[in-house]
């Protein structure tokens, strides 16, 4: 059993609902792929099961909507989901620096701490592309809102300005929930009549972190403009917070700690928002920083104007002002009954079947009801447009989604804003990016993300998904960081991350995690346009940007059941050590040539699995697949903005049978929505030693091709010209030949052997 209703679920139980609700099915048999989607938003259980005479069914139990169902069928497992994301959206074009490295931690005490992270990132040369902050930004956990002693504005202001400057990236946090006090955010809500309500017109109050708080309607007709005016307030590039891109979180939505039916919040809230850490001065010099973030300067010191340095509409006093409901009635005191969407005389609260909702079973949360309103807004309350919550809370963080994106896109029109959610519904990979939740710091988590990640990238339609590397709860270990360093270099969305209370767990902590990410970044970055053009074509025509192995060879059954091993592209095979304490892995290799990414030692599939051992904690095994060209970077460098200068080497893994290999390159201007004839598509083709350089070449930018590495072809050792060699056995395993070919044209090269 499935069970679909959008859930707050720390630590991701097994067997339980989650953030997000996607009713599409993928089935392959021999020789056909078909997948089904129900386009319905209801929460529902799914059962797959065997009836008495032994045939298999599939059973949807859903608690309202419609049946709206939608065929698709194909040859392939990936014509099937080409065909779902032509319906629910093709998978979003991401900038190309969102493919970096990105760096967060839940409990940053103050922005020297921020700075601190950034600069030993620098020292222990880890490349940092971004640096992210959770909710301790804010003032009391207040949405739209800054620490006034922790995160001044003119210090926090001075460091987005270093990260500017040196290439590199900044994201915060964004709630939902409005906290439930006297500030700007409230009252301009209120003006815009955009919070969720009860039938008579009063705001609908829940508990977050900072307490007692409101949630927006997203279906309200002042809703847009309203977030978008506070984004344009508190995020002004000139007065606010120039953030890069965003983070939104707790938008199933979540409500807590006040169960339901949460009659007294004020009760529940008691404790919220947690105490403060401590304010501190600058800890110690950090060379290159401004003065702000330096010890005993006069200018440095805390000091009355950085107090008061917030946004004027930004109260100061540390008061909260406990408002009156009966304050907050809406000028429309009840909605008309026959605005109220949805057939008649429903149990809202109480549906006559329970789903089984995962919060329904914990603590006796209302467990005998249906408990469809544990730790959430109540399934009664009403949008504007007369829709209940029953009917649209799997929706509640995909419309998050599309309104936050459109005011990111006010505040930077023409450019991709990287939004990256918790809560999804079908459809959210075209307008957003996903990170897997609130995981833990174990080895089942670790092989948990290959799954789950698989799952959004290749069925579920998204370019960007990661999960927390490292783990969020729990403190992590050496050995597990190490391989989960190395391994969240191959996610869509690489990010370590982890919550107050654990350990801190950046990269540079440990040695061998350091040599891991040092490494595994180094590859990813080198590769970042092969990846970067693997999104295009998953944002152009469907392809998933990673594939589990059935989907490259759905007629070899050994593949189908295989979770722990994927594609990144068409090209590069991952196979990552999955157990603890283990320094080899089996590999299966289907009946096809592939080379290791370290030596270019050809291996001969044959179907059947290869160990690999002597694996130490700072490698990840990976292999090229024959006939694929890779378009690789000649080396890797500290942010994007200088890996964007580089050079060109083509990998070419030459099909031993055919004698030949294919591949593509996209290149943009790395940020623009609109690319009409501004970019380059380029295709490589080599055969019987001619590479043929053909395409669109649009974009005019500094990189050349100035290496050409042909793998496969098993010569004899000898000297040729400008040529290097890769050894082993007496045999060339690849040859380099040092070019300089233009990307601004067609072109073609001969390579002498």
């Amino acid at each position: 059993m499935r069970t679909m209703w959008n859930q707050d679920s720390f630590g991701l139980p097994a067997g339980a609902n989650l953030y997000g609700t996607h009713p599409f099915y993928l089935e392959h048999r021999q020789g056909a792929s078909h997948g089904v989607f129900l386009l319905n938003s209801n929460g529902m259980d799914i059962v797959i099961d065997r009836a008495e005479d032994g045939s298999q069914y599939l059973e949807y139990n859903t608690l309202g909507g419609v049946f709206d169902f939608w065929f698709f069928a194909g040859k392939t497992p990936a014509n099937v989901v080409q065909q779902y994301t032509e319906v629910a959206g093709r998978p979003a074009m991401q900038a190309y620096w969102t493919l970096g490295f990105h760096q967060c931690r839940y409990g940053y005490q103050d922005v020297f701490e921020l700075a601190e992270v950034v600069q030993n990132y620098s020292i222990a040369d880890i490349p940092l592309e971004t640096m992210w902050s959770d909710i301790d930004y804010m003032d009391r956990r207040r949405v739209f809102s800054l620490d006034p002693d922790r995160y001044p504005l003119v210090k926090m202001r001075d460091f987005i300005s270093h990260l500017h400057d040196h290439g590199q990236h900044y994201v915060v946090m964004v709630d939902p929930a409005v906290a439930y006090q006297d500030y700007w955010p409230l009252h301009k809500g209120i003006e815009d009549e955009v919070f969720l309500r009860h039938s008579n017109g009063s705001v609908w109050i829940g508990v977050v972190w900072p307490g007692v708080t409101v949630f927006p309607d997203w279906f309200s007709r002042n809703v847009k403009r309203y977030w978008t005016g506070v984004f344009a307030t508190f995020f002004n590039k000139d007065t606010g917070l120039d953030i890069d891109a965003l983070w939104i979180d707790m938008n199933e939505p979540s409500n807590f700690p006040c169960n339901f039916p949460c009659d007294d919040p004020y009760a529940a809230a008691k404790g919220f928002p947690p105490p403060a850490p401590p304010i501190r001065e600058p800890p110690r010099e950090l060379p290159g920083w401004s003065c702000h973030f330096q010890p005993d300067g006069a200018d440095c010191g805390r000091s009355v104007a950085d107090r008061a340095d917030q946004p004027a509409d930004q109260p100061a006093d540390e008061q909260l002002h406990v408002i009156d409901t009966q304050a907050l009635l809406f000028q429309t005191q009840s909605l008309p009954s026959s605005d109220q969407k949805g057939l008649p005389d429903r149990d809202l609260l109480y549906p006559k079947y329970a789903i089984h909702n995962k919060a329904a079973y914990r603590d006796s949360w209302n467990s005998d009801k249906g408990g469809i309103s544990n730790h959430t807004v109540n399934t009664d309350v009403l949008h504007e447009n007369g829709l209940a919550m029953y009917d649209t809370h799997n929706m509640y963080g995909s419309m998050m989604s599309i309104i936050s994106r459109d005011a990111m896109l006010s505040r930077r029109p023409g450019l991709r804003p990287l939004i990256i959610t918790r809560s999804t519904f079908s459809g959210a990979g075209s307008k957003v990016g996903h990170w897997l939740g609130d995981n833990l710091s174990t080895w089942d988590m670790y092989r948990n993300s290959i799954r789950e990640m698989l799952a959004f990238t290749s069925i579920y339609g998204f370019n960007a998904v990661g999960s927390d590397v490292c783990g969020f709860g729990g403190d992590t270990n050496e050995e597990l960081c190490a391989r989960w360093a190395s391994l969240g270099a191959f996610y869509t969305f690489f990010r370590n991350h982890n919550t107050d209370g654990s350990a801190p767990q950046e990269f540079y902590r440990w040695h061998s995690v350091a040599e891991s990410a040092r490494k595994a970044i180094a590859i990813r970055y080198r590769l970042l346009d092969y990846i970067y053009t693997a999104m295009h074509r998953a944002s152009t025509d469907g392809s998933p940007v990673l594939s589990p192995m059935f989907y490259l060879y759905p007629e070899d059954r050994a593949t189908w059941a295989l979770e722990l091993q994927y594609f990144y592209g068409p090209g590069l095979l991952v196979a990552p050590v999955t157990q603890q304490g283990a320094t080899s892995v089996d590999v299966y290799l289907p009946n096809d040539l592939f080379f290791d990414w370290y030596t270019h030692k050809p291996i001969r599939g044959r179907g059947r699995a290869h160990t690999l051992s002597d694996i130490n904690t700072t490698t990840i095994p990976l292999f090229i697949r024959a006939g694929v060209i890779l378009p690789a970077r000649v080396k890797s460098t500290y942010t994007t903005r200088e890996l964007r200068m580089q050079d060109f080497e083509l990998i070419v893994p030459v099909d031993s049978t055919k004698g030949q290999a294919e591949g593509q390159l996209y290149l943009d201007d790395g940020v623009s929505i609109e690319q009409k004839d501004k970019h380059s598509l380029i295709n490589f083709s080599y055969r019987n030693g001619l590479l043929s350089i053909r395409g669109i070449f649009n974009f005019v930018g500094p990189a050349r091709i100035a290496k050409i590495t042909l793998l496969g072809l098993g010569y004899k050792s000898h000297d040729v010209g400008n040529a290097s060699h890769v050894m082993g056995d007496d045999k060339v395993f690849s040859t380099t030949y040092d070019v300089d070919l233009s990307l601004n044209g067609a072109s073609t090269y001969r390579a002498v052997h």
